[in-house]
């Protein structure tokens, strides 16, 4: 497909030369992700046959800078706010899902990354301040000690966005002594250590590209480049001093899990618009009582419309609240206690409860026409339901945590 809009036809300005203050440099990125809303809905079909965000789009947004929103100021970033990163999220994840899902997931990496040790974010942005990076977050690998690092080996499930990565970020267990715990770690790895892996055929987020990655022989890892899973649970990362904002002392799931959500409520959103802007003013064919009637005149579709635009109003205000509750906490030095941590997971997970249950009821009033692959209601409706399935926020591993805590049991689950 042929791109027309003129998103295509500008660059980003240098950084030197870019709005100093936050205010201004996050409505440049909005009207920017406004612009690249339509041109990724246009492709939306598209980057689902294709099973992947082209190479393309991802340019369009490294030149706009969009995924520099959390990257820290003093290797090429703006630092702003994740509250910020999910709102520009959302606008592009109202064209396609698939591509909010990456851009959101691959710009979270950057301030992830802003949480390792100095030299670690050196070698990822010192020479390619535009580097862009994927996770496979599951510690499915396997790390052993050696001198000045470890030796990493092993096979990652959904690397979202990895063909347009430069870096991936792993996660892997480290045995420990005799009788201990293994450890979880998050190392960094850069392109041609890793093999990508097209295991990628699915019903939904069929766009992500979250392929298999692959290390069949061990590569060295140096100390520097990893950091503990523990240090950005518990808001003691080595690279969260390197930089002003508290940004980097957010802990990682209080800040990671609504990314995850986002793209579910970005999807509800750009399927509400499309049902009201397309089908809901057809005339029924058929028949049965009503035949040839506006669906628009039933009240069953009006209730769907009303029960999905209330779900996009609350998960909306929900996410926001959660993540400026998170970062506000710690920018005062507050140190987040289990109960926070597990009331916003708590919140990350119902608000994707709340999509599937609003996309489920406006898909069952769409009619014929929503089988058909090119419409956004039924791809909407497939990718909210994939969304849910991703174990930080499917409600029912999330919700029996949060429940165990307040009858007073040890809570079982991440926080």
């Amino acid at each position: 497909m042929t791109l027309t809009s003129s998103v295509l036809e500008r660059r980003a300005a240098p950084p030197s030369v870019l709005p100093a203050d936050d205010d201004s440099q996050f409505a440049r990125l909005m009207n920017a992700a406004t612009e690249l809303r339509t041109v990724v809905a246009q492709r939306a079909r598209q980057t689902e046959v294709d099973r992947r965000v082209s190479a393309e789009i991802t340019q369009i947004m490294k030149e706009a800078g969009l995924y520099r929103v959390v990257q820290p100021r003093r290797f090429g970033g703006y630092e702003l706010s994740l509250e910020n990163l999910r709102q520009l999220a959302f606008e592009i994840g109202r064209g396609c899902t698939s591509t909010g899902w990456c851009y959101g997931l691959s710009a979270a990496a950057s301030w992830v990354l802003g949480m390792f040790p100095e030299q670690a974010q050196q070698d990822v942005w010192g020479c390619a301040p535009d580097a862009l990076l994927a996770s496979c977050i599951a510690p499915t690998g396997k790390a052993v000690p050696t001198d000045g690092g470890y030796l990493l080996k092993g096979r990652w499930s959904f690397g979202s966005n990895s063909d347009n990565a430069q870096w991936l970020s792993l996660g892997a267990m480290v045995e420990q002594a005799e009788g201990a715990t293994p450890r979880p770690i998050f190392l960094l790895v850069p392109q041609g250590e890793y093999r990508i892996v097209d295991t990628w055929h699915t019903v939904g987020l069929a766009g992500t590209g979250s392929k298999d990655i692959a290390i069949d022989t061990e590569v060295f890892v140096p100390a520097h480049r990893c950091v503990a899973f523990a240090e950005v649970l518990d808001q003691q990362a080595p690279g969260a001093e390197l930089h002003e904002s508290a940004l980097y002392r957010v802990p990682f799931l209080s800040g990671f899990p609504p990314l995850l959500a986002n793209p579910a409520v970005a999807a509800l959103r750009g399927a509400i618009d499309e049902f009201v802007a397309s089908i809901a003013a057809r005339s029924t064919r058929g028949a049965f009582a009503g035949g040839g009637a506006s669906i628009a005149q039933f009240g069953h579709v009006q209730s769907a419309v009303a029960h999905a635009e209330a779900a996009v109003d609350a998960a909306q205000l929900i996410l926001q609240r959660d993540l400026q509750l998170a970062t506000g906490l710690v920018a005062g030095g507050a140190k987040l206690s289990a109960e926070q941590r597990i009331t916003l997971r708590r919140g990350h997970a119902y608000t994707v409860r709340l999509c599937v249950e609003a996309i489920n009821g406006l898909y069952d009033v769409v009619g014929g026409t929503g089988i058909q692959l090119d419409n956004g209601v039924q791809r909407a409706w497939r990718d909210i339901n994939a969304v849910a399935h991703h174990i930080s926020v499917n409600w029912q591993a999330v919700s029996t945590m949060y429940g165990q805590m307040r009858l007073g049991l040890p809570p079982r689950g991440q926080y």
